[in-house]
């Protein structure tokens, strides 16, 4: 089969760190090659250097023989080379349409072309199997949606090179098998896709060839046909990964925090408890309103009415700021406006939460910052070259990790995992479920909003199921089973009523 796209000792230095080391890799027209590795492997690198987002320090970028690395990522998509990141680049205040066609607007007799563009935008959108609204403001979507959004960008240029980091993170599995449809259309018509996923199932699923990165080098290019999920995994990561969810050794206590009557336009009375030492798993569809649940605890959402009570008594709560005084914290499903200060160093992002704590004084105590980042880099194992690295130059594991490490540095009692493992490999998430799991077992609290089924009935100590902003349904761990989450989640079973 015939190479559209070859990559020629690519690398790509930062100081202290070599992000990507020389190495040549080929894709072929028409095929569906998966980008596997750890977080900090150089996945992210490699699609940077391939767009033109990052500039490389040496190599080749030939797509149909012409070499366009040294091109900017106007200039590569211009060249037929797209890509679909984790984090989203929609115009929040334009709407679908306006965002889909932004800088190539359709007109008509020098005036842009709005019924066109929306028209177009639509059937785009029918294509992807849904019923989006080319009128609607990117702002108002689920994160579902914008993800289906920026597909719709893509679909609609005439592109040879498609590169999806991580595209089905926060889709359901509705919009999952529309995603399917919509690659093996994209195949069907001679476009190469790079399908980067940390969900193994996906890349044995969709793709024809896998390529395994480990510390920025090439371990490994096979057919999937010819190679198992333990391979790869042990190939990743450089050892065995155990995929068995850490258990419960300790025993749950008194109620640490209770939610009575919660509402806001997208919540509708919900209340729940949890208790010292207990994991309570927060399960539905996208639109549910489990995220938009845990925001009112945290104070980032006004409460219409309800209240939160924290050890027994009613919490003021009418800020985050309010939440982390009474021992809250959120790690939050968007880590990168939500979570950390990206243009910040990971020394400022892992203490700022928590700078009375560990600089008591008038004035900043440097050393003891540093000490308290560099305790918590060693514990989370996160990878950065310094303290003084940008969090924003950092892979979206480690990101993710100094989330985690902002709030452990508070001692929260109380903790709210949302979405903790999305964009994470199989390494990370270990590690993090094993966080999770001596947090509660040392009398953390945790509630914890998943999408991944495994992840939510293998951690989960007890779970809740919400439905259209109501709780649908309660199920303790002798009563998990997917099939009765999935069905109160859509609504098919309410309270223990079926439907």
């Amino acid at each position: 089969m015939t190479s559209i796209l070859e990559l020629k000792q690519l690398s790509k230095s930062y100081p202290g760190v070599a992000a990507l080391k020389p190495f040549d890799l080929s894709f072929r027209k028409g095929e569906v090659h998966a980008l596997l590795g750890e977080n900090g492997a150089g996945k992210s690198t490699l699609i940077k250097l391939i767009t033109g987002a990052v500039r490389a320090d040496a190599g080749a970028v030939i797509l149909d023989g012409e070499d366009v690395l040294g091109h900017d990522p106007a200039g590569t998509l211009s060249r037929g080379i797209a890509a679909i990141y984790q984090e989203f680049s929609l115009f929040p205040d334009l709407t679908v349409a306006e965002n889909v066609f932004f800088g190539r607007q359709i007109t008509k007799g020098g005036m842009i072309d709005r019924r066109a563009m929306e028209e177009e935008t639509a059937r785009i959108l029918k294509d992807l199997g849904t019923d989006i609204s080319p009128r609607a403001p990117a702002r108002s979507l689920s994160v579902g949606h914008q993800q289906l959004v920026e597909l719709a960008k893509s679909v609609s240029r005439n592109i040879r090179v498609l590169i999806m980091d991580e595209p089905t993170a926060p889709l359901t599995n509705r919009e999952v098998g529309f995603l399917y449809k919509v690659v093996a259309k994209l195949k069907a018509r001679g476009v190469t896709i790079i399908y980067i996923s940390h969900r193994l199932k996906e890349v044995f699923d969709l793709c024809d060839r896998v390529t395994v990165l480990r510390d920025g080098d090439l371990v490994s290019t096979v057919d999937t046909a010819d190679t198992t999920e333990a391979e790869l995994v042990r190939q990743m990561v450089g050892r065995e990964v155990i995929h068995d969810h850490p258990v419960s050794t300790a025993q749950q206590g008194e109620v640490l925090l209770e939610a009575r009557g919660l509402s806001s336009p997208k919540v509708h009375g919900v209340s729940f408890k949890v208790r010292a030492g207990e994991i309570l798993g927060l399960a539905g569809l996208v639109g549910a309103g489990r995220t938009e649940t845990a925001r009112l605890v945290f104070g980032a959402d006004k409460r219409d009415a309800g209240e939160v009570i924290v050890d027994g008594k009613v919490a003021q709560i009418r800020s985050p700021r309010d939440a982390i005084a009474a021992g809250i914290g959120l790690i939050p499903e968007d880590r990168k406006s939500q979570g950390v200060l990206l243009n910040q160093s990971v020394t400022f992002n892992a203490v700022f939460a928590a700078l009375s704590r560990v600089s008591p004084g008038l004035l900043a105590d440097a050393r003891a910052e540093r000490a308290a980042a560099q305790k918590l880099c060693d514990q989370l194992r996160i990878k950065t070259p310094t303290l003084e690295q940008l969090v924003g130059r950092l892979s979206g594991g480690n990101q993710q990790k100094v989330v985690l490490a902002k709030w452990l540095l508070t001692e929260s009692r109380v903790l709210i995992f949302d979405e903790p493992t999305r964009g994470i490999d199989v390494g990370a998430k270990e590690e993090i479920y094993a966080l999770m799991r001596r947090l509660s077992d040392r009398g953390a609290a945790i509630i914890m909003i998943s999408s991944e089924m495994p992840e939510l009935l293998g951690m989960s100590d007890r779970i809740l199921v919400l439905a259209e902003g109501r709780v649908a349904g309660e199920l303790s761990k002798d009563e998990f089973d997917q099939e009765r989450v999935l069905r109160l989640a859509s609504g098919l079973e309410m309270m223990g009523e079926t439907a």
